[in-house]
Parts: structure tokens; sequence; C-alpha cells
């Protein structure tokens, strides 16, 4: 291996671990807060009330780096993919992701259900312009990464990487399980809880496109000429 491609794939492997580091540092930072705010409440607040108040600023910065780790993790992602469609579209999609989470951090959301102290008890009794955008910044992150999941287990099936393109694309569909279950009461755990399972499935992404790729037996002509 040459020194010029030593350095490619140490750089490569770089922006790839960003994707391992970004969830835990987005649940630590909520975790954390979660616990020590006065009047928050994990069991019935959305995570994204931690960024109201004196201390709102915290949640608002683990938003925003855990969307710049993301968008660096894209680019890693992108090198590790070359070349073939997906290896545009799928890094494409997470760094959109990115932008999402960035967004409902820089865009506060209103304040209700009593929080931070002094708020509404109940829901915001109107809603301003940085609200709707935190939800459409919230909504942008998720789809993106929906589409991101279904575009990469795609190219995994391609390259007869079954278990690695189901993986792709159960993920979704159990982030869809645990959001959309019909108890209201519990929705801020669940909300939690989906992040969570996008966190876990981008680090391991991550991890996978580290490691190097076993032989394996394409299921279509042309994916021989693909190296991932």
């Amino acid at each position: 291996m040459s020194e010029q491609t030593a350095l490619t794939t140490t750089r490569t492997a770089g922006l790839l671990a960003c994707g391992v580091v970004a969830g835990p540092l987005f649940l630590t930072v909520w975790l954390v807060q979660a616990l020590t705010r006065e009047g928050f409440d994990l069991t019935r607040h959305p995570l994204s009330l931690l960024s109201l108040g004196d201390l709102g600023w915290i949640q608002i910065a683990g938003f925003v780096v855990s969307g710049l780790l993301f968008m660096a993790f894209a680019g890693g992602l992108r090198r590790a993919l070359y070349p073939g469609r997906v290896a545009a579209w799928g890094p494409a999609l997470i760094a959109v992701n990115g932008i999402g989470l960035i967004m409902a951090g820089v865009f506060t959301t209103d304040a209700g259900a009593g929080f931070p102290p002094g708020a509404p008890a109940g829901a915001p009794p109107h809603v301003t312009w940085h609200g709707v955008l935190h939800e459409v910044g919230f909504l942008v992150a998720s789809l993106s990464w929906i589409a991101a999941c279904f575009a990469l287990a795609r190219r995994f099936t391609a390259l007869g990487r079954r278990a690695r393109a189901a993986t792709c694309g159960a993920a979704p569909i159990a982030v869809l399980a645990v959001v959309a279950w019909p108890d209201l009461d519990s929705l801020s755990v669940r909300l939690v809880v989906g992040s969570a399972i996008q966190f876990a499935f981008t680090a391991a992404l991550a991890v996978w496109m580290m490691r190097p790729s076993p032989p394996a037996a394409p299921t279509t002509t042309g994916a021989t000429r693909i190296r991932r």
C-alpha cells in the first residue's frame, strides 16, 4: 500500500468513525440533561424541550454537533461505497439527515407540557415559526434516514450481502413500529428508542464500511464491478 493510499484509507476511516460517535454523543447529552434538568420528566417530555431554558444551549449543541458528525460520516461513506449510483445517493441522504438534525437544533420547539417551569401545562397556545421549522427539521432527518436505509439495502443486495441488506430494511421498519405504537403516554420514550435504533444502525453501517469485505457472490451481473 502506497503512502497516499494509506493516507486516503485513514481519512476514510476517520470520517466513518463519526457515524459511530454521533449516536452515543446525542443520547448521552439527552440522558444527562433529562436526569438533571429541573422539572423535566423523561417519561412524558419530548427531548426537544431540553433545547429551551437557560441550559437549552446544551441540547442545541447536541443536535448541531451530531448533525455535523452525520455529514462527516456521509463523506466517509461515499468514499467507501464508490463507485456506483448508491455511492452518491446513499451518502447524500445521510448528509441530509445531518442537515435535518442541525435544523431541529437551531430552530427550537415551542414550550409546553409544563417545561421549562412556567410553561403551559398542555400544548403550546400557538405555534411559532421556529417551532414549525423544528418539526420540519425532524421530518427531514427521519425521511432521509429511511430513504438511505432502503437505498443501501439495494446496494448490499446487489453485492450478495443478504444479512446487511436485511438489516438495512429491518431498521426503518423497527423504528416505524416503535414510534407508531398507539400509546400517547409513552410517545416521548418511544421517540428516544426510535432514535437509538437509528443511531445503532448508523454505527453498525460505519463499522461494516471500516472492515474489509469478505468475498461474496453478487446477485446481479454488473455488481462484480463494485468494490463494496
